[in-house]
């Protein structure tokens, strides 16, 4: 059974900073792209960074050069380090993983909420 466990919320004042972590457990391998998404209230949930097993990332504009996606692969382990955080970033954070052909698990959140 794949299990994913996020940590790391929190509460922050602007221009602070949080480190996410996501365990994730259950999963055969590495292979699997993980992914950072978020859902602020009233808000889809969006796509934040996204990192691959080789290492490739990509991020959303709107935390470009502010959020770094991270991952150790031995610890099947991943991570969301978060800068200059804005009142515009409070949402659930949701970890996520996903192997084509295999399947794509969730996480139950982390609060992170941003004060002004």
């Amino acid at each position: 059974q794949v299990q994913l466990v996020e940590s790391g919320g929190g509460l922050v004042q602007s221009g602070g900073s949080l480190r996410l972590s996501c365990a994730v457990s259950g999963m055969i391998g590495s292979r699997y792209t993980m992914g950072w998404y978020r859902q602020a209230p009233g808000k889809q949930r969006e796509l934040v960074a996204r990192i691959t097993s080789g290492g490739s990332t990509n991020y959303a504009d709107s935390v470009k050069g502010r959020f770094t996606i991270s991952r150790d692969n031995a610890k099947n382990t991943g991570y969301l380090q978060m800068d200059s955080l804005k009142p515009e970033d409070t949402a659930v954070y949701y970890c996520n993983a996903d192997l084509p052909g295999y399947g794509n698990y969730w996480g139950k959140g982390t609060l992170v909420t941003v004060s002004s």
